[in-house]
């Protein structure tokens, strides 16, 4: 059964562009309510911490470094079958081949830089929220 939270962060590319308010509209558009919100910055180690699944793979390092470069904007959503809607709104990896109207085909500008983060699956949605918001009380 699909869970009704997911993860999202918009990335340091998005931020920087001015883009925070255009994807929250979008996000409550798509019908979400974010639960929880924060501003912030990810240190090298904790960049490294969140995306440690990818060690072993060649973007990893400028992955973190990408990451680490500048606010960005943690947040849980909450919605009916949460995962895979949100996935949905952001749109595919690759902003080249994302669907038109999607976060990404609107906000994102390569690859690397592709405005958005969302969970792609209902456990990892629930470890992403722990590691950005360990002990918050959610609403």
């Amino acid at each position: 059964m699909a869970g009704n939270r997911t993860f999202t962060m918009i990335k340091p590319d998005a931020v920087k562009a001015g883009h925070i308010g255009a994807i929250l509209n979008k996000i409550n558009q798509g019908g979400f309510r974010i639960v929880a919100m924060k501003l912030t910055q990810l240190s090298r180690e904790k960049a490294g911490e969140f995306y440690a699944v990818h060690k072993e793979r060649p973007f990893y390092k400028d992955l973190v470094d990408f990451m680490s470069s500048g606010p960005i904007v943690a947040a849980i959503l909450e919605k009916d079958n949460a995962v895979a809607d949100f996935r949905e709104l952001i749109g595919a990896t690759n902003p080249a081949d994302a669907k038109p109207g999607t976060i990404r085909a609107l906000y994102a500008t390569s690859i690397g830089e592709n405005a958005v983060h969302g969970s792609d699956s209902d456990e990892n949605a629930t470890i992403e929220s722990n590691f950005h918001f360990a002990g918050v009380e959610l609403f």
